[in-house]
């Protein structure tokens, strides 16, 4: 289902960017009664096509949740998300992993990986599953931006860490996604080898054009993006450009703080 949803960026002297992903009224409850927690408390966010964005917040915050929704993997409780010209809150289950498939790439942690396949397999793997061709050209381009070529008929365990998350990370690109969603992408990685994998989806964003949502705890990580969403208690703080990691790391603590300040807040009322 193909939808318009007008963008809090939309300027009347210049035109709108596209929007690779969007939502309104975004929320998200888990539990019942006593137990209920609300993770996502109505959010509305656009995120720019061709931009890199980080989404950050103190631990509990709702930042992996938005995430997780925005890309189809978990169900909203309520509101609209748009994934190019599609809301997928309608959408069936075949639908959306038909979805999931064709329009988002995925980056995680664990680098997901099939151990009896090779690097090449490994990228294939998607496409295959799909029953669709892959444009050999491409291939060839992500690949050797990622420096995969020698490592092609390597079995991950032959793979260092870094190199299997080039797999990943190429196998993510490979399909020409709307959007690259990553969770926590460098989180089981070296500085160095994290360093490497950063800067590789960075030159997505600048030479491919791909746009990239990543959630991450980690200043370091946030400041190759372009711009930084800030999440807490399920709701948005803020969006302000990726600088360096001493002034991204101030600006996370200033939310953790204001955590800290409402939770003795909320003791003293209670006393």
């Amino acid at each position: 289902m193909s939808t318009h949803m007008p963008s809090t960026l939309e300027n009347p002297t210049r035109p709108a960017p596209a929007i690779a992903v969007a939502a309104r009224g975004l929320t998200k409850v888990y539990g019942t009664g006593a137990t209920q927690v609300e993770a996502l408390a109505g959010v509305d966010i656009d995120f720019p096509a061709g931009r890199f964005t980080a989404i950050m917040g103190p631990s509990g915050s709702g930042k992996s949740t938005l995430m997780h929704c925005l890309a189809g993997l978990d169900s909203a409780t309520s509101g609209q998300i748009v994934i190019g010209d599609v809301d997928i809150t309608g959408l069936q289950d075949t639908e959306l992993t038909r979805l999931r498939r064709d329009k988002a790439g995925f980056i995680f942690q664990a680098f997901n990986l099939v151990p009896t396949l090779t690097t090449e397999q490994n990228i294939l793997l998607p496409l295959q599953l799909a029953g669709r061709k892959h444009d050999k050209a491409w291939f060839a381009t992500v690949v050797d931006t990622l420096g995969l070529r020698p490592r092609l008929g390597h079995k991950p365990h032959e793979l260092s860490g870094g190199q299997q998350q080039r797999v990943a990370v190429a196998r993510a690109l490979l399909t020409r996604p709307d959007v690259v969603f990553g969770d926590e992408p460098t989180g089981n990685l070296d500085s160095q080898t994290g360093a490497e994998v950063l800067s590789l989806l960075r030159a997505s964003v600048r030479d491919f054009g791909q746009t990239i949502i990543m959630v991450t705890h980690d200043p370091v990580a946030a400041s190759y993006a372009d711009d930084i969403v800030l999440v807490r208690d399920g709701r948005l703080e803020g969006r302000v450009p990726a600088t360096t990691p001493q002034e991204i790391a101030a600006a996370l603590a200033r939310l953790t703080t204001q955590d800290d300040a409402a939770a003795t807040d909320t003791r003293g009322a209670g006393a």
